[in-house]
């Protein structure tokens, strides 16, 4: 059974970094794409951003020059570094696995952003 785990998450101050890290257990081969989207309080939940096993990135909002999205395939692990964090980051945070024609969610990690 493939899971996806996430690590990483927890209070930050404005300003700070804070890395995510989320593992694929369950899995044969490394996964097409694994990534990572949000969901900010009252809002839908939005792309963050993704990486293939190439190594070829996607974000999904241009302005978020502050996030990178790395890979390590032999680990069958995704990363999401995240600089100068903000008060409007607060959000759940999301790892996303795609591999052989089927999606796959993590639980969420909390990342609250204070002022």
């Amino acid at each position: 059974q493939v899971q996806l785990v996430e690590s990483g998450g927890g209070w930050v101050q404005a300003g700070g970094s804070l890395r995510l890290s989320c593992e694929a257990t369950g899995v044969r081969f490394s996964m097409s794409v694994m990534g990572w989207y949000r969901r900010a309080p009252g809002k839908q939940r939005e792309l963050v951003g993704l990486a293939t096993t190439r190594g070829t990135t996607t974000y999904g909002d241009p302005e978020k020059g502050r996030f990178t999205v790395s890979r390590d395939a032999a680990k069958h692990t995704v990363y999401l570094e995240m600089n100068n964090l903000k008060p409007e980051d607060t959000a759940l945070y999301y790892c996303y696995g795609y591999t052989d024609a089927e999606r796959y969610w993590g639980p969420g990690t909390q990342v609250p952003v204070s002022s």
